[in-house]
């Protein structure tokens, strides 16, 4: 690497640190500073014109974001409203992109019909960006889940059909054509990204050194990228996939200590990449304006054609979003009356319970009653869960038009349009058109949203942060569950003679503890008993995960504290052997 590149690539990393740093500091979004600083640089008279290769963002900087992002997704609470985050992020997606291209053909007639609904497909996915804004204004939990399932699903869909409209441009629209492929590349890419997520989580717990299942995890999202894209799949959709096996298979599959870097590295990467698109797009701006100077129309053409753009976007996404959470909510509310009968059965008598499934199945067809007897206690729970959950946090019009105004554009739209052709007509007023729309939509949706909050009187102190009083539920719940193994004589030492139950009258500390572990008092034999407790507890806590009666953030807290307790009392333990 020469050593030009090496000093850009480490001002980079010190420029996007810096702008995080700013960005908490005074309340503008980080993309926006960054863009600004590219900007800034990009009108120096000694910096070079920058042009990025778009294969570079296609392979280099999409599959390593994108699983990121997925990696950390809310099972729970992405299935409960998943008809919703799903209607978000794929059908607003295709419709928003058809709007859009039939704009852009009637705009800009020379790039074709096809051109003109990958632009659409590249401005329409939302941002991260907005779930991180949103989070910190303290409203409800569910609005935010919603804005991150979209804005995770999203993405895929875009791209997916950005690809598939440079194709059709290329060789020309056919709508069956059009559709297979679609459907291909979608179906192929789960196939692949769910089975390279399975063999990478096996591989991994296969591995015990930590440095090489390290260096194993980051080439994941390459691993159910590049044989997707072999088979014609959508490469980016197989990262996705991917991204959540591993990430609900982390628990199950993974130690701790591979658990908590995991968190760590990914956290960095995306930090970094997704810094690295809105600094590059703004070195990359002055070439771009350059070039539409040059054009009859210069700059003006490229204005107007972008914030047309953004008020269709959000035109479209109110009158989609008003409806279809409307109908979102009514059916939930009809399948809580269909499912109280069912759930009522958890909280009466074992004999009553017995009685009541026995005159609810003799009442049923047969089809039904045998779909009920599947049911479980476990379900039933689940179902009980869910029901809490939506009477605790409805989705009201007030939710409506947060979730409305917070669909902003960001990194995905600015490194999508990069893969646009290079011999794509009009490539630079589409790329211009495109950052046009992205900036304006963080500057201005960014900087209103605390005060749209403030308006509708959502903001509600406490509630961006942790689940403090849910963390303490579960704590309790698994400390239950060590004193009943405990009780039990349950808990057993690796040559299974059974852990002397007086150890546990030893001081406990906060957490789990019989004994703080940094107190060598108890010797080899407290520190082994303090794992075989942990192992208690993460069993209990993977239940309570299952149960559906607790948030993924909540249970996620919890399963940190563990980890973090597990590796401390091992390295004691070390020192003591």
């Amino acid at each position: 690497m020469p050593v030009e590149l090496l000093v850009v690539v480490i001002a980079g990393v010190f420029v996007v640190v810096f702008a995080n740093s700013l960005s908490k500091r005074t309340g503008v979004a980080g993309p926006l500073i960054l863009l600004a600083v590219g900007v800034a640089v990009s009108l120096i008279p000694a910096v070079s014109a920058v042009s990025i290769a778009p294969a570079l963002i296609l392979t280099g900087v999409l599959p390593p974001l994108l699983f990121s992002a997925a990696v950390s997704a809310p099972a729970i609470e992405f299935r409960r409203d998943f008809s919703a985050i799903s209607g978000l992020s794929v059908l607003l997606v295709i419709i928003s992109s058809l709007v859009l291209g039939c704009f852009f053909f009637w705009a800009i007639p020379e790039i074709g019909f096809p051109l003109a609904v990958a632009l659409g497909a590249i401005l329409s996915p939302t941002d991260a960006v907005a779930t991180s804004i949103v989070r910190k204004l303290g409203v409800p939990r569910r609005v935010v889940t919603v804005l991150e399932g979209e804005s995770l699903l999203n993405d895929a869909t875009a791209l997916v059909l950005l690809r598939t409209a440079i194709v059709a441009a290329a060789s020309g629209f056919s709508l069956l054509t059009t559709l297979g492929s679609l459907a291909w590349a979608v179906v192929s890419a789960i196939v692949i990204g769910t089975l390279a997520g399975l063999v990478a989580l096996r591989l991994r717990a296969w591995t015990t050194s930590a440095t090489a299942n390290t260096a194993l995890g980051l080439t994941v999202p390459y691993l159910a990228f590049l044989p997707t894209e072999a088979v014609g799949g959508s490469g980016l959709v197989a990262a996705v996939a991917a991204g959540v096996v591993c990430g609900q298979g982390a628990v199950r599959w993974l130690t701790p200590e591979q658990r908590i870097s995991d968190k760590l590295n990914w956290r960095t990467i995306a930090f970094l990449l997704e810094g690295a698109v809105f600094l590059v797009m703004g070195l990359q701006l002055y070439g771009i304006v350059q070039n539409n100077l040059a054009a009859d129309e210069g700059l003006l053409r490229g204005i107007w054609i972008a914030a047309l753009a953004f008020v269709i976007l959000v035109v479209v996404r109110a009158a989609y979003v008003i409806p279809m959470l409307s109908a979102h909510s009514a059916r939930v509310k009809r399948s809580v009356r269909s499912q109280l009968d069912a759930s009522a059965t958890s909280i009466t008598k074992p004999a009553d319970a017995a009685a009541n499934r026995h005159r609810r199945l003799s009442s049923l067809p047969g089809a039904a009653a045998a779909a009920e007897r599947k049911r479980s206690p476990k379900r039933i729970g689940r179902m009980r869960a869910d029901i809490d959950y939506f009477d605790a946090s409805p989705l009201t019009w007030k939710h409506n038009t947060i979730i409305i105004w917070a669909g902003m554009r960001g990194a995905v739209t600015l490194a999508a349009a990069q893969t646009l052709p290079d011999d794509a007509p009009n490539r630079d007023l589409l790329v211009f058109i495109a950052f046009l729309v992205a900036a304006g939509s963080l500057l201005l949706q960014g900087l209103t949203l605390p005060a749209l909050a403030r308006l509708l009187r959502l903001r509600s102190a406490g509630e961006g942060g942790l689940p403090r009083a849910e963390i303490r539920v579960i704590d309790s719940e698994l400390r239950a569950a060590a004193e009943g193994a405990i009780a039990g004589g349950t808990l057993l030492r690796p040559d299974r003679t059974r852990f002397a139950h007086e150890l546990y009258s030893l001081p406990r500390s906060r957490f789990v503890a019989p004994l703080d572990p940094t107190d060598a008092q108890g010797g080899p034999d407290a520190l082994e008993f303090e794992l075989a407790l942990v192992r208690v507890m993460r069993a209990r806590l993977h239940e309570l995960g299952r149960s559906g009666r607790h948030s993924t953030s909540a249970l996620r807290y919890v399963l940190d504290e563990l980890d973090a307790y597990e590796i401390s009392v091992k390295l004691h333990l070390e020192s003591e052997k």
